[in-house]
Protein backbone atom coordinates (compact mmCIF):
# COMPACT_ATOMS: atom_id res chain seq x y z
CA UNK A 1 0.00 0.00 0.00
CA UNK A 2 2.82 2.36 0.87
CA UNK A 3 4.47 1.71 -2.52
CA UNK A 4 1.26 2.58 -4.37
CA UNK A 5 0.94 5.75 -2.31
CA UNK A 6 4.50 6.73 -3.12
CA UNK A 7 3.89 6.20 -6.85
CA UNK A 8 0.73 8.28 -6.65
CA UNK A 9 2.53 11.08 -4.85
CA UNK A 10 5.33 11.09 -7.43
CA UNK A 11 3.00 11.08 -10.44
CA UNK A 12 2.21 14.84 -10.39
CA UNK A 13 5.89 15.63 -10.06
CA UNK A 14 6.74 13.44 -13.06
CA UNK A 15 3.97 15.08 -15.05
CA UNK A 16 5.17 18.50 -13.98
CA UNK A 17 8.77 17.66 -14.99
CA UNK A 18 7.63 16.37 -18.36
CA UNK A 19 5.58 19.50 -18.92
CA UNK A 20 8.56 21.71 -18.15
CA UNK A 21 10.79 19.75 -20.51
CA UNK A 22 8.17 19.99 -23.24
CA UNK A 23 7.81 23.72 -22.69
CA UNK A 24 11.59 24.18 -22.85
CA UNK A 25 11.78 22.18 -26.07
CA UNK A 26 8.96 24.21 -27.59
CA UNK A 27 10.66 27.46 -26.63
CA UNK A 28 13.93 26.37 -28.24
CA UNK A 29 12.10 25.34 -31.38
CA UNK A 30 10.42 28.73 -31.62
CA UNK A 31 13.78 30.47 -31.19
CA UNK A 32 15.27 28.43 -34.03
CA UNK A 33 12.27 29.23 -36.26
CA UNK A 34 12.69 32.91 -35.45
CA UNK A 35 16.39 32.84 -36.38
CA UNK A 36 15.67 31.10 -39.69
CA UNK A 37 12.85 33.56 -40.45
CA UNK A 38 15.11 36.58 -39.85
CA UNK A 39 17.89 35.05 -41.95
CA UNK A 40 15.48 34.59 -44.85
CA UNK A 41 14.11 38.11 -44.47
CA UNK A 42 17.58 39.70 -44.36
CA UNK A 43 19.93 37.53 -46.42
CA UNK A 44 23.62 38.33 -46.45
CA UNK A 45 25.35 40.27 -49.17
CA UNK A 46 28.39 38.13 -49.89
CA UNK A 47 30.50 41.03 -51.18
CA UNK A 48 29.69 43.24 -48.20
CA UNK A 49 30.38 40.39 -45.78
CA UNK A 50 33.75 39.73 -47.40
CA UNK A 51 34.65 43.43 -47.25
CA UNK A 52 33.72 43.58 -43.55
CA UNK A 53 35.99 40.62 -42.88
CA UNK A 54 38.92 42.21 -44.73
CA UNK A 55 38.38 45.53 -42.92
CA UNK A 56 38.58 43.74 -39.58
CA UNK A 57 41.77 42.00 -40.67
CA UNK A 58 43.41 45.42 -41.09
CA UNK A 59 43.42 45.82 -37.31
CA UNK A 60 46.85 45.05 -35.87
CA UNK A 61 45.39 43.53 -32.70
CA UNK A 62 43.52 40.89 -34.67
CA UNK A 63 46.32 40.31 -37.18
CA UNK A 64 48.73 39.34 -34.38
CA UNK A 65 46.45 36.49 -33.28
CA UNK A 66 45.10 35.55 -36.70
CA UNK A 67 47.24 32.54 -37.64
CA UNK A 68 48.53 29.56 -35.67
CA UNK A 69 51.38 27.23 -36.64
CA UNK A 70 52.72 23.90 -35.37
CA UNK A 71 55.16 21.23 -36.61
CA UNK A 72 53.99 17.88 -37.96
CA UNK A 73 55.93 15.24 -39.86
CA UNK A 74 58.95 17.46 -40.43
CA UNK A 75 56.85 20.26 -41.95
CA UNK A 76 54.92 23.25 -40.63
CA UNK A 77 51.12 23.28 -40.50
CA UNK A 78 49.40 26.65 -40.21
CA UNK A 79 45.89 28.00 -40.47
CA UNK A 80 43.37 30.53 -39.13
CA UNK A 81 43.32 30.78 -35.35
CA UNK A 82 40.27 30.65 -33.10
CA UNK A 83 40.11 34.45 -32.89
CA UNK A 84 40.10 34.85 -36.67
CA UNK A 85 37.45 32.13 -37.06
CA UNK A 86 35.18 34.03 -34.66
CA UNK A 87 35.63 37.25 -36.66
CA UNK A 88 34.85 35.36 -39.87
CA UNK A 89 31.62 33.99 -38.41
CA UNK A 90 30.53 37.31 -36.90
CA UNK A 91 30.99 39.27 -40.12
CA UNK A 92 29.77 36.56 -42.52
CA UNK A 93 26.34 36.93 -40.99
CA UNK A 94 23.34 34.66 -40.33
CA UNK A 95 25.63 32.06 -38.77
CA UNK A 96 24.99 30.36 -35.42
CA UNK A 97 27.95 28.74 -33.66
CA UNK A 98 29.05 27.69 -30.20
CA UNK A 99 29.73 24.85 -27.72
CA UNK A 100 27.19 22.96 -25.61
CA UNK A 101 27.97 20.61 -22.74
CA UNK A 102 25.61 17.71 -23.25
CA UNK A 103 26.52 15.60 -20.24
CA UNK A 104 28.92 15.67 -17.32
CA UNK A 105 29.98 12.32 -15.93
CA UNK A 106 32.52 11.28 -13.33
CA UNK A 107 35.89 12.44 -14.62
CA UNK A 108 34.72 13.59 -18.07
CA UNK A 109 32.25 15.73 -19.98
CA UNK A 110 30.51 15.17 -23.32
CA UNK A 111 30.16 18.34 -25.38
CA UNK A 112 28.95 19.44 -28.81
CA UNK A 113 30.58 22.08 -31.04
CA UNK A 114 28.56 23.36 -33.98
CA UNK A 115 28.28 25.99 -36.71
CA UNK A 116 25.02 26.45 -38.60
CA UNK A 117 24.38 28.61 -41.65
CA UNK A 118 20.77 29.72 -41.15
CA UNK A 119 20.31 30.76 -44.79
CA UNK A 120 21.49 27.63 -46.55
CA UNK A 121 20.73 25.23 -43.66
CA UNK A 122 24.29 23.87 -43.87
CA UNK A 123 25.44 22.61 -40.48
CA UNK A 124 28.76 21.36 -39.11
CA UNK A 125 28.91 19.75 -35.67
CA UNK A 126 31.38 17.69 -33.67
CA UNK A 127 30.68 15.66 -30.53
CA UNK A 128 33.68 15.10 -28.28
CA UNK A 129 34.65 13.98 -24.78
CA UNK A 130 36.78 16.10 -22.44
CA UNK A 131 38.66 14.45 -19.60
CA UNK A 132 38.63 16.35 -16.30
CA UNK A 133 42.42 16.35 -16.08
CA UNK A 134 45.30 18.56 -17.09
CA UNK A 135 48.90 17.63 -17.87
CA UNK A 136 51.45 19.93 -16.27
CA UNK A 137 55.22 19.39 -15.90
CA UNK A 138 54.91 15.78 -16.97
CA UNK A 139 52.25 15.02 -14.34
CA UNK A 140 48.50 14.60 -14.81
CA UNK A 141 46.43 16.77 -12.47
CA UNK A 142 42.81 15.88 -11.84
CA UNK A 143 40.38 18.81 -12.04
CA UNK A 144 37.71 19.09 -9.34
CA UNK A 145 36.88 22.80 -9.33
CA UNK A 146 33.78 23.46 -11.51
CA UNK A 147 35.41 26.58 -12.93
CA UNK A 148 38.50 24.63 -14.02
CA UNK A 149 36.29 22.00 -15.64
CA UNK A 150 34.28 24.67 -17.46
CA UNK A 151 37.44 26.36 -18.79
CA UNK A 152 38.85 23.01 -19.92
CA UNK A 153 35.66 22.18 -21.84
CA UNK A 154 35.51 25.67 -23.36
CA UNK A 155 39.19 25.53 -24.39
CA UNK A 156 38.88 22.12 -26.06
CA UNK A 157 35.56 23.09 -27.60
CA UNK A 158 36.89 26.29 -29.18
CA UNK A 159 39.16 24.31 -31.50
CA UNK A 160 36.21 22.20 -32.65
CA UNK A 161 34.15 25.33 -33.19
CA UNK A 162 36.91 26.75 -35.40
CA UNK A 163 36.88 23.61 -37.53
CA UNK A 164 33.09 23.86 -37.87
CA UNK A 165 33.20 27.54 -38.86
CA UNK A 166 35.91 26.95 -41.45
CA UNK A 167 33.76 24.14 -42.87
CA UNK A 168 30.92 26.61 -43.48
CA UNK A 169 32.63 29.76 -44.79
CA UNK A 170 34.09 29.53 -48.35
CA UNK A 171 37.81 28.75 -48.45
CA UNK A 172 38.74 31.64 -50.74
CA UNK A 173 37.30 34.14 -48.24
CA UNK A 174 39.37 32.55 -45.46
CA UNK A 175 42.55 32.71 -47.58
CA UNK A 176 42.00 36.39 -48.37
CA UNK A 177 41.52 37.11 -44.66
CA UNK A 178 44.81 35.36 -43.76
CA UNK A 179 46.69 37.25 -46.50
CA UNK A 180 45.27 40.57 -45.30
CA UNK A 181 46.37 39.82 -41.73
CA UNK A 182 49.92 39.04 -42.90
CA UNK A 183 50.03 42.29 -44.88
CA UNK A 184 48.79 44.21 -41.84
CA UNK A 185 51.61 42.81 -39.74
CA UNK A 186 54.22 43.71 -42.34
CA UNK A 187 53.07 47.24 -43.12
CA UNK A 188 50.86 48.39 -40.27
CA UNK A 189 53.27 48.54 -37.35
CA UNK A 190 54.17 51.92 -35.92
CA UNK A 191 56.62 50.50 -33.37
CA UNK A 192 60.26 49.91 -34.36
CA UNK A 193 61.23 46.36 -35.25
CA UNK A 194 63.65 46.02 -32.32
CA UNK A 195 60.95 47.02 -29.84
CA UNK A 196 58.55 44.42 -31.25
CA UNK A 197 61.29 41.76 -31.09
CA UNK A 198 61.84 42.61 -27.41
CA UNK A 199 58.10 42.35 -26.69
CA UNK A 200 57.94 38.99 -28.47
CA UNK A 201 60.84 37.60 -26.41
CA UNK A 202 59.12 38.72 -23.20
CA UNK A 203 55.85 37.10 -24.29
CA UNK A 204 57.59 33.74 -24.85
CA UNK A 205 58.94 33.83 -21.29
CA UNK A 206 55.41 32.98 -20.16
CA UNK A 207 55.97 29.51 -21.65
CA UNK A 208 59.58 29.29 -20.36
CA UNK A 209 61.07 29.74 -23.83
CA UNK A 210 64.46 31.48 -23.74
CA UNK A 211 66.04 33.75 -26.33
CA UNK A 212 68.70 31.12 -27.07
CA UNK A 213 66.01 28.55 -27.89
CA UNK A 214 64.25 30.99 -30.23
CA UNK A 215 67.51 31.79 -32.01
CA UNK A 216 68.28 28.08 -32.36
CA UNK A 217 64.82 27.47 -33.82
CA UNK A 218 65.11 30.20 -36.46
CA UNK A 219 68.80 29.56 -37.11
CA UNK A 220 70.25 33.03 -36.47
CA UNK A 221 70.57 35.74 -33.84
CA UNK A 222 67.85 38.22 -32.91
CA UNK A 223 69.88 41.03 -34.50
CA UNK A 224 69.08 39.48 -37.90
CA UNK A 225 65.30 39.09 -37.29
CA UNK A 226 63.01 40.58 -39.93
CA UNK A 227 59.28 41.29 -40.22
CA UNK A 228 58.76 37.80 -41.58
CA UNK A 229 60.41 36.28 -38.51
CA UNK A 230 58.12 38.28 -36.23
CA UNK A 231 55.12 36.90 -38.13
CA UNK A 232 56.45 33.33 -37.86
CA UNK A 233 57.11 33.70 -34.12
CA UNK A 234 53.61 35.12 -33.68
CA UNK A 235 52.17 31.97 -35.26
CA UNK A 236 54.19 29.77 -32.93
CA UNK A 237 53.10 31.85 -29.93
CA UNK A 238 49.44 31.58 -30.95
CA UNK A 239 49.85 27.82 -31.34
CA UNK A 240 51.22 27.57 -27.80
CA UNK A 241 48.52 29.86 -26.43
CA UNK A 242 45.68 27.95 -28.14
CA UNK A 243 47.07 24.60 -27.00
CA UNK A 244 47.67 23.38 -30.55
CA UNK A 245 51.29 22.48 -29.73
CA UNK A 246 53.75 22.33 -26.86
CA UNK A 247 57.09 23.97 -26.21
CA UNK A 248 58.88 20.69 -26.93
CA UNK A 249 57.38 20.63 -30.45
CA UNK A 250 59.28 23.78 -31.40
CA UNK A 251 62.26 24.30 -29.14
CA UNK A 252 64.91 21.68 -28.40
CA UNK A 253 67.25 22.13 -25.44
CA UNK A 254 70.23 20.54 -27.18
CA UNK A 255 69.70 22.84 -30.17
CA UNK A 256 69.74 25.89 -27.90
CA UNK A 257 73.18 24.97 -26.60
CA UNK A 258 74.68 25.12 -30.09
CA UNK A 259 76.47 28.43 -30.58
CA UNK A 260 76.63 28.39 -34.38
CA UNK A 261 73.78 29.99 -36.28
CA UNK A 262 72.60 29.86 -39.84
CA UNK A 263 73.65 33.45 -40.40
CA UNK A 264 77.19 32.74 -39.20
CA UNK A 265 77.41 29.77 -41.55
CA UNK A 266 76.20 31.90 -44.44
CA UNK A 267 78.86 34.49 -43.76
CA UNK A 268 81.53 31.77 -43.41
CA UNK A 269 80.51 30.19 -46.71
CA UNK A 270 80.67 33.58 -48.39
CA UNK A 271 84.16 34.19 -47.01
CA UNK A 272 85.34 30.73 -48.09
CA UNK A 273 83.99 31.27 -51.56
CA UNK A 274 85.74 34.63 -51.76
CA UNK A 275 89.05 33.08 -50.67
CA UNK A 276 88.71 30.32 -53.28
CA UNK A 277 88.03 32.88 -55.98
CA UNK A 278 91.12 34.87 -55.02
CA UNK A 279 93.26 31.71 -54.95
CA UNK A 280 92.10 30.75 -58.43
CA UNK A 281 92.93 34.24 -59.70
CA UNK A 282 96.42 34.08 -58.16
CA UNK A 283 97.04 30.62 -59.64
CA UNK A 284 95.94 31.74 -63.07
CA UNK A 285 98.11 34.86 -63.16
CA UNK A 286 100.96 33.50 -61.03
CA UNK A 287 103.26 32.40 -63.90
CA UNK A 288 103.81 35.85 -65.43
CA UNK A 289 104.99 37.61 -62.26
CA UNK A 290 107.41 34.70 -61.51
CA UNK A 291 109.00 34.91 -65.01
CA UNK A 292 109.29 38.63 -64.75
CA UNK A 293 110.96 38.29 -61.37
CA UNK A 294 113.55 35.86 -62.79
CA UNK A 295 114.33 38.18 -65.70
CA UNK A 296 114.71 41.13 -63.36
CA UNK A 297 117.15 39.24 -61.11
CA UNK A 298 119.24 38.17 -64.12
CA UNK A 299 119.44 41.73 -65.44
CA UNK A 300 120.48 43.01 -62.05
CA UNK A 301 123.33 40.47 -61.89
CA UNK A 302 124.59 41.47 -65.32
CA UNK A 303 124.36 45.12 -64.46
CA UNK A 304 126.29 44.50 -61.29
CA UNK A 305 129.07 42.78 -63.23
CA UNK A 306 129.26 45.38 -65.97
CA UNK A 307 128.11 48.42 -64.08
CA UNK A 308 129.62 51.64 -65.28
CA UNK A 309 130.44 54.16 -62.66
CA UNK A 310 131.13 57.77 -63.46
CA UNK A 311 133.92 59.56 -61.52
CA UNK A 312 134.83 63.13 -61.76
CA UNK A 313 138.55 63.82 -62.52
CA UNK A 314 140.68 66.66 -61.31
CA UNK A 315 140.47 68.36 -64.71
CA UNK A 316 136.73 68.39 -64.71
CA UNK A 317 136.42 65.50 -67.18
CA UNK A 318 134.65 62.26 -66.41
CA UNK A 319 135.81 58.70 -66.92
CA UNK A 320 133.91 55.40 -66.95
CA UNK A 321 135.15 52.39 -65.04
CA UNK A 322 133.75 48.92 -64.65
CA UNK A 323 133.06 47.47 -61.25
CA UNK A 324 136.44 45.71 -61.25
CA UNK A 325 138.39 48.80 -62.36
CA UNK A 326 137.20 51.21 -59.70
CA UNK A 327 140.14 53.39 -58.62
CA UNK A 328 140.90 53.24 -54.89
CA UNK A 329 143.55 55.33 -53.18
Amino acid sequence: MSELAAQYDNQPQMQNGGTMAQASSSREMEEVKGQIFMAKQFPRNVFQSEQRILDNCKRTGLAKDAVYQYPRGGTKVEGPSIRLAEVLAQNWGNLSFGVKELEQREGESVALAYAWDLETNVRQEKTFTVKHSLKANGNIKKLTDPRDIYEKVANDGSRRVRACILGIIPGDVVEKAVEQCSETLRNGNSKPLKERISEMLKAFQKYKVTQAEIEAQLGYNTDAFTEYDIVELGKIYNSLKDGMSKKEDWFKKEAAQKQETGLDQAYQQADDQKDKTEEKADTKDGEAPETEHKQTSSNKSKEKEKEAVTADGDDGTSAEFTADELPFD
